[in-house]
């Protein structure tokens, strides 16, 4: 028999559990939530392990930096590993070439990639879409050993007449300077070169987080527009730009965090160098790009915890530049 509470409605003594919003919570559903939040545990996990693994075996390398730890963020020489009890290493040099060749990689691809983006949402033919879509997404799909090779070979040497050129008129500033070791035009394996064969590389991560967002506009607000007289452009202009910024600028520090972990293009397109001159026609060695060379050095606990502590920078490097990314898309 029901049971009359005494607001006058009926209670069923066996009512079935409740979750927290009042619905039903069966087993499924109970083991999709315990899967989630394992596999949500097993990632915080991984990377808090990663993070624990780099200070581990970075620490006892920057106790043995001549330099001291200070030393590690101000060193600018060239590193010295040999005498594992008087190491002298330093990341100025690496950090200013790993973000020189990034944001030069961005300037090249950031307008591209929002002028496919545009393109492929609003003004592309129906039919187009889907096939220039995958032309643009298939970029991610090549093996940066690829890109390297590519750079190398055909893209340096390329561009030699061109870096001639802007020598003729801007040698004599800083960002076109030229040194007596720097690398010859004929190869082109400069900064400049690694940065527009990154450019590519982080182009398709920017063009499809871009193209996602700007589909997304509302078009209820395209079609009032239209409505008032607007043309393609003014409507792309006043309305689906302002919608999708958020969504541009996370997508290009998506791909600033993939620019900034390259090694193999840049390992073989830009030719090594130890200093940092402010010069796009100069060699310079990246984060990644050093821990390659490096990779003979590594049968010592010693001189690998040098440039793992060098990762380790890197890592939280990259960590910043995706956890911004993410703010701006939770912000929109």
């Amino acid at each position: 028999m029901n049971t009359v509470a005494p607001t006058g409605i009926s209670q069923q003594p066996d009512a079935p559990e409740l979750a927290s919003t009042g619905s039903v919570k069966r087993p499924g559903d109970r083991i999709f939530e315990f899967f989630s939040t394992a596999s949500a545990a097993l990632m915080t996990v991984i990377i808090a392990s990663i993070g624990l693994f780099l200070i581990w075996r970075a620490v006892p390398s920057l106790n043995n930096n001549v330099n001291g730890w200070l030393g590690f963020f101000t060193y600018a020489g060239p590193w010295d590993t040999s005498n594992t009890e008087a190491m002298a290493f330093g990341i100025p040099n690496l950090f200013a070439v790993t973000v020189l060749i990034s944001v030069v990689a961005l300037i090249i691809a950031m307008p591209v990639a929002l002028g496919i983006a545009v393109f492929l949402s609003n003004y592309a033919p129906r039919r187009a879409v889907k096939p220039l879509g995958y032309l643009v997404d298939m970029l991610a799909a090549v093996p940066s050993i690829v890109y390297g090779l590519w750079g190398w070979q055909v893209l340096g040497p390329a561009l030699s007449s061109f870096y001639e050129w802007i020598y003729s008129w801007g040698g004599g500033f800083f960002l076109f300077a030229t040194y007596a070791n720097s690398p010859s035009f004929a190869t082109g394996r400069n900064i400049l070169t690694g940065g527009i064969v990154l450019a590519v590389m982080i182009l398709p991560v920017i063009a499809a987080t871009t193209r996602e967002v700007l589909i997304q506009t509302p078009k209820g607000q395209v079609e009032a527009a239209l409505a008032l007289g607007a043309t393609r452009w003014e409507v792309v202009r006043m309305t689906v730009l302002p919608f999708g910024f958020s969504g541009y600028v996370s997508g290009s520090m998506l791909g600033l965090g993939r620019a900034l972990g390259e090694t193999m293009a840049l390992y073989m397109v830009v030719s090594p160098s130890s200093a940092f001159r402010f010069s796009l026609f100069d060699g310079g060695t990246t984060f990644a790009t050093a821990i390659a060379n490096a990779a003979p050095e590594f049968n010592d606990d010693l001189r690998a915890g040098a440039y793992i502590a060098a990762g380790l920078v890197l890592f939280l490097l990259t960590f910043v530049v995706n956890s911004i990314a993410r703010a701006i898309v939770a912000k929109k």
